[in-house]
């Protein structure tokens, strides 16, 4: 493999990097060139990410041994040089970031993005990070892509002004500042330990340590699965998720919604390449079941308890975090898949929901009881057209300031029928892929717990996944029924095209899923087998290892 091809799976890196620093360079009112920049290197992540989903298939079986690609930047060897490594999860994850980073971007030019240059910038490095801590074969590198796209988030998180955004914006970088430097000591403690953080070389050398490096090894291990957690958004270390993403804008909101499953993906990866592990995986399994019922248990307490939409859908977040993490930790391989297709469907459907929330933001009056009514705390009211600090404009949520577009009509019947997809995709109501996923996950889940007589912990898990579904059910409809159906002085905002066929299109992609389900659960399934054997991705990414030392004249 050669040319372009070869080097596909640095794109994802190298293209927001490239993109992201170009448009520093642009002033202010050179708007249209920065947007079309921003475009243009979505559209190529997408489209790189959809050929790597196809080449990691098994559709072109001839092009990646055994369907994963190793790619080595700049040919340096082990422990010096960094590896990507494509499989289909990896691939799978990239295409989904990307599809959801173009929705929140087209969002944006419509009246988001006026506030200050560098936000094209920051978004470009976001996906950077994302992309890099999808693809990265070590742990280091994982550790560096996660700080690239936090530094990104933080500028993303305190845009705009208003000392509820500043103080939870600051409480999100310290929680996360934390995090990352537990990361780091984790990190340090398996490399002093192992002698490598290359996930494939890291498996064989845990196997040939002492009792006593492996007590070590085994605390450094939970101090990275300390971090993981964090930024999965796992009770109790997630009280900082729903004031941040709440009170963010709400593209900065939608693109967050993936950055949790950036947690998620870490735990599913290095889970499985340790699960030849016994002694690991028989410690992991049930803390992760029940850190997961614990966070889905107050996930559901917040969805009931939140008066305002966004909260709301922070807390739906945190619910799917919680669902995601006690269906790994049953240890049941057969759920991996409909885990995936609900991970899906999770990140589009908040992000949808997001961006929807800033539309619905503009139909409440100024002065109207709802606009107090449907907030946990009371909100400023601007006296200006645009929030105006440290030179940076954000837009009015009431709708107030110039909009670019062109009206689409019959704005509140198309907010209200978002609306109640978004609704019934969280919950995981019939017939939207919401319930597609969580009947498969739970039937599955309920059909191996016969056959492997642990039932209690699937039934447990069955009880708190449906009476989740009737909260979110009742919670949404209390705050639907405000922002529709109260007869209250309200606005009809004018939506614009570029705002609305987003979240139209993000709605769209999540009912394709559902109507083409086998094809999709087809797919996943490839991607759980190959997870669960982890010997091919160790058996590729040392062989690849091997020619490179060959190469330079080294023995293997």
């Amino acid at each position: 493999m050669s040319g372009l091809l070869h080097h596909l799976p640095v794109m994802p890196i190298v293209v927001p990097l490239l993109a992201g620093a170009l448009m520093l360079f642009l002033s202010e009112a050179r708007r249209a060139a920065r947007a079309t920049i921003a475009l243009t290197s979505m559209v190529v992540q997408l489209a790189v990410g959809g050929a790597l989903l196809y080449l990691a298939s098994d559709a072109a079986p001839h092009v990646w041994s055994e369907g994963i690609g190793v790619y080595r930047i700049g040919n340096w060897p082990s422990p010096f040089g960094i590896v990507l490594v494509v499989d289909r999860l990896s691939a799978l994850m990239v295409t989904l970031g990307a599809s959801l980073g173009f929705c929140v971007l087209v969002y944006t030019i419509a009246r988001w993005d006026r506030p200050g240059q560098p936000f094209h910038s920051l978004l470009q490095f976001l996906m950077m990070g994302l992309n890099g801590a999808f693809l990265t074969g070590d742990l280091f590198n994982l550790f560096v892509f996660f700080e690239v796209l936090l530094a990104a988030s933080y500028g993303l998180v305190l845009r705009g002004t208003g000392a509820t955004r500043v103080k939870e914006g600051l409480h999100y970088i310290v929680v996360n500042l934390v995090a990352s430097f537990m990361f780091l000591i984790g990190v340090s403690m398996v490399y002093g330990i192992a002698g490598t953080l290359n996930m494939a070389e890291l498996t064989g050398r845990v196997a040939a340590l002492s009792p006593a490096d492996r007590a070590l090894f085994d605390v450094g291990g939970a101090i990275l699965g300390i971090a993981f957690l964090v930024k999965a958004g796992s009770w109790p270390l997630n009280l900082w998720l729903p004031g941040t993403y709440s009170v963010a804008l709400a593209p900065i909101a939608a693109s967050f919604a993936m950055l949790t499953k950036v947690g998620v993906y870490a735990v599913l990866r290095v889970g499985t390449l340790m699960s030849h592990d016994q002694a690991a995986a028989s410690l992991l399994g049930p803390a992760l079941f029940y850190i997961g019922l614990a966070t889905l248990v107050a996930g559901t307490i917040g969805m009931l308890s939140a008066l305002h939409l966004a909260r709301l859908v922070s807390h739906s977040l945190i619910v799917s975090t919680g669902i995601m993490l006690a269906a790994l930790g049953l240890g049941i391989e057969s759920l991996t898949p409909p885990v995936l297709f609900y991970l899906i469907v999770s990140v589009l459907t908040s992000g949808a929901f997001f961006l929807l929330t800033g539309m619905t933001e503009r139909t409440r009056a100024r002065d109207s009881a709802i606009a107090t009514a449907m907030h946990d705390e009371p909100r400023e009211t601007p006296a200006l057209p645009y929030y105006v600090a440290f030179g940076v404009r954000e837009p009015d949520p009431y709708g107030t300031d110039e909009e670019v577009g062109v009206a689409i009509p019959a704005a509140m019947a198309f907010l209200g029928l978002m609306f109640v997809c978004c609704v019934l995709l969280v919950t995981g109501l019939p017939p939207l892929p919401g319930f597609v996923a969580k009947f498969t996950l739970l039937s599955t889940a309920i059909g191996e717990a016969a056959a492997a007589g642990m039932t209690k912990p699937v039934w447990v898990l069955t009880a708190a996944v449906l009476a989740t579904g009737l909260a979110g059910a009742i919670a949404l409809t209390r705050i639907g029924m405000s922002l529709f159906w109260t007869v209250t002085e309200r606005t009809t905002p004018r939506l614009h095209v570029l705002e609305a066929a987003p979240v139209a299109l993000l709605v769209l992609v999540c009912l394709t899923l559902g109507a083409a389900a086998g094809p999709v659960m087809g797919y996943l399934e490839s991607t759980a087998r190959s997870l669960h054997d982890p010997q091919t991705y160790i058996r590729t990414v040392l062989a690849a290892e091997a020619q490179l030392a060959e190469a330079h004249g080294a023995s293997p």
